[in-house]
């Protein structure tokens, strides 16, 4: 069976989303917020109930290892960045797209960025592929919607893995 690129763009989606949802279903509230050395880059609680993520414009030397709740964070907040481009909207700025918190509400929070996820690719066609897009590459990059869409899949993988080996390392740790 022949798929259109679309349909691959939605397998391999599938496919990363499903290395992560392993690991998701398998996490505690505590894991989220484990720091696996001393130099990490976490979540914070702030004044008004809501978390702060560590953050530098520029990346610090050496580089923070991440906690499952930064990664988590970061994740939905670049998900939900692709999700808004590849539809044609204005993203929220960095700053205010606001962590559910440990547990259960991260993971209805990605739970739910992924169904937004599939929307996006199952409206789109092979007509949409060659839109020119500015996200997460500058508007003179020349990088279409066909690049956004595997980019996607590529980060998924990368933050699956990343929050799977963070929790496999605290599970051996126990």
């Amino acid at each position: 069976m022949t798929m259109s690129p679309v349909e691959q763009v939605r397998w391999q989606c599938d496919v990363a989303w499903s290395l992560l949802d392993y690991h998701l279903r398998r996490l505690t509230a505590d894991d989220f917020l484990w720091e696996p050395g001393p130099l990490v880059w976490t979540m914070h609680p702030t004044a008004d109930g809501g978390w702060r993520p560590d953050w530098a414009d520029t990346e610090p030397e050496p580089v923070p290892v991440p906690t499952i709740g930064w990664l988590s964070w970061h994740l939905g907040w670049w998900w939900s960045t692709a999700r808004d481009h590849a539809l044609g909207r204005t993203p929220p700025a960095r700053e205010e797209v606001r962590w559910p918190g440990p547990g259960e509400p991260t993971v209805a929070w990605l739970r739910s960025l992924r169904e937004d996820w599939t929307n996006v690719l199952d409206g789109a066609d092979e007509a949409d592929l060659a839109a020119p897009v500015a996200f997460p590459w500058p508007a003179d990059a020349g990088q279409t919607r066909a690049h956004l869409l595997a980019w996607v899949t590529v980060e998924l993988t990368k933050n699956a893995s990343e929050i799977g080996q963070l929790r496999l390392l605290r599970a051996a740790a126990r």
